[in-house]
């Protein structure tokens, strides 16, 4: 069963893939239980609220895709985020203001703390997170009454932080096996970050999967087993054994399996979007 599910999601592209058809299956059987009168009154249940998604952390390029355009694949409209002084807000209940066609559309998928702060609309004001801190006293004041707003009056949904470029460590630097193991999710949350950085080792790259891949590869996630260690192995044989989780050498995969691995890299870098946060020390 673990090996269909990350055949799935290394096929689609989503972590979880088979979660999400058992939970297809189980509506469908519920819808069709409750019509066939096996309840007597719905109304009288009250409805579960989903339970939020952990706080992530957001590169630049990710946040840029949520601007609330209509995704190509599924044709719907995607979510409109923006960010405030680095604090990630959905404001999709404001897609009227904040998405196309809307008088802050500019907004969208950008960090627009100075733009607010000087309440302008020049291009050269968005995405200036250092800005915030070099504003004068009027315009913090300013900017503090927009978060006060979004989060308070608004009460759109905080949904992380987007991390400055600067804190984010280079793709080019080398990651030794010490350093990739504590980085597993339970770690403090550094400045600037609104999650524990997440090292997923794979191909000799090291992503850091705490910018989106939280629930998955977090603490209790399906895929935690991963955290921290290089997943090679167990990622190309689709495998949460132990002797493949805790052992990297790649060398007697098959074809098949390097082509299973070079899809979950493909799935990280171009449809997750996750940085690249070093290269992992050989034999290390």
């Amino acid at each position: 069963m673990n090996g269909l599910s990350l055949w799935l999601d290394a096929k689609t592209g989503i972590e979880g893939t088979l979660g999400y058809i058992a939970i297809a299956v189980c509506a469908f059987l519920g819808y069709t239980w409750i019509n066939s009168g096996g309840v007597s009154s719905v109304d009288e249940k009250e409805e579960e609220e989903e339970t939020p998604d952990p706080p992530r952390n957001f590169t630049t390029v990710q946040l840029r895709q949520f601007d609330g355009t209509k995704d190509e694949k599924t044709d719907e409209d995607k979510p409109v985020y923006l960010s405030v002084k680095g604090i990630v807000f959905d404001v999709s209940e404001g897609r009227d203001f904040y998405g196309p066609g809307g008088a802050y559309e500019m907004f969208a998928g950008h960090e627009c703390g100075v733009a607010l702060a000087k309440m302008s609309f020049d291009e050269k004001h968005i995405d200036d997170l250092a800005g915030c801190e070099s504003l004068n006293f009027g315009e913090k004041t300013e900017l503090d009454g927009w978060i006060e707003k979004f989060q308070y009056y608004r009460s759109y949904p905080i949904k992380g932080r987007l991390v400055s470029d600067e804190l984010i460590p280079p793709a080019d630097r080398t990651v030794s096996k010490e350093e990739l193991s504590k980085n597993d999710g339970k770690g403090e949350i550094p400045d600037g970050y609104a999650a524990a950085p997440i090292f997923v080792g794979a191909g000799g790259k090291v992503f850091d999967v705490s910018f989106g891949g939280v629930v998955f590869y977090g603490p209790n996630g399906a895929y935690d087993k991963f955290a921290g260690v290089d997943a090679s192995r167990a990622l190309a044989k689709m495998s949460f054994d132990p002797s493949d989780v805790e052992n990297p050498d790649t060398s007697d995969l098959s074809e098949k399996e390097k082509k299973v691995l070079d899809d979950w890299i493909k799935t990280f870098e171009e449809r997750k979007k996750y940085p690249c946060v070093g290269i992992l020390e050989k034999n290390s």
